[in-house]
């Protein structure tokens, strides 16, 4: 790893906001008359979702498309309750952890598989919470969403992209994120990895992982690869 300071390749959900799936899935059975649900979690998606997160359906196509693949029963507002459910908090400490690291010449961006719908609610969130004019891109150097570039993690080439645009090389940017394919693609390409799994969060492990980069003893930090 080179002395200079790393570049820091945020993911959204599960790294900067907490998010719980099962709510989404709990809440879009309820629209159900027998209960059943969506095929949406963490690991695997199916490809209504994987058009709506690349920017190939509008927010009405995409409800439309959940009411017809579904067979759900609701009304915009309470599919779009349904589908913003799994979105919880953003902790303060983490976004003054950023700011901090930033202040100490990070370059910082982030690269989320999202869609129009969660953009909109967690920009609200942000802006009624802390005041964030343009959402979680005022905390940021860049923000690379799925919706806008049309790709999406796994993918390699949307870290390519963001590495691109960027002017970053890999093998000087550290990549965090919660799910575990998507760190594979990163380490593939060669950057360096922080895999966020559960209970590690954001604060705790992300300044080990960078004195581990800094010292040169990945073994220092197990979640650094």
């Amino acid at each position: 790893m080179p002395h200079q300071l790393p570049n820091l390749l945020f993911d959204f959900g599960g790294v900067i906001i907490n998010i719980d799936y099962q709510r989404t899935l709990a809440a879009m059975g309820r629209l159900h008359r027998h209960g059943s649900t969506i095929e949406f979690t963490q690991a695997a998606q199916a490809e209504l979702f994987d058009q709506m997160e690349t920017g190939r359906l509008t927010p009405a196509q995409f409800r439309d498309g959940l009411r017809a693949t579904y067979e759900l029963e609701a009304t915009d507002e309470e599919l779009d309750a349904a589908w913003n459910a799994m979105l919880l908090d953003v902790p303060a400490e983490r976004l003054a952890l950023i700011a901090e690291l930033r202040a100490k010449g990070h370059q910082t961006a982030l690269l989320s598989n999202t869609n129009q719908i969660h953009i909109d609610q967690i920009n609200q969130v942000l802006r009624a919470q802390y005041g964030f004019e343009h959402g979680i891109a005022d905390c940021l150097d860049r923000v690379f969403y799925s919706q806008h570039v049309g790709l999406r993690k796994p993918g390699e080439e949307i870290f390519r992209h963001a590495l691109r645009e960027m002017n970053w090389k890999a093998e000087e940017t550290l990549f965090i994120e919660d799910s575990f394919q998507h760190i594979e693609t990163a380490q593939r390409l060669g950057l360096h990895t922080l895999f966020l799994a559960p209970p590690l969060t954001l604060s705790d492990a992300l300044p080990a992982a960078l004195s581990a980069l800094s010292n040169r003893q990945p073994s220092a930090a197990p979640p650094l690869s």
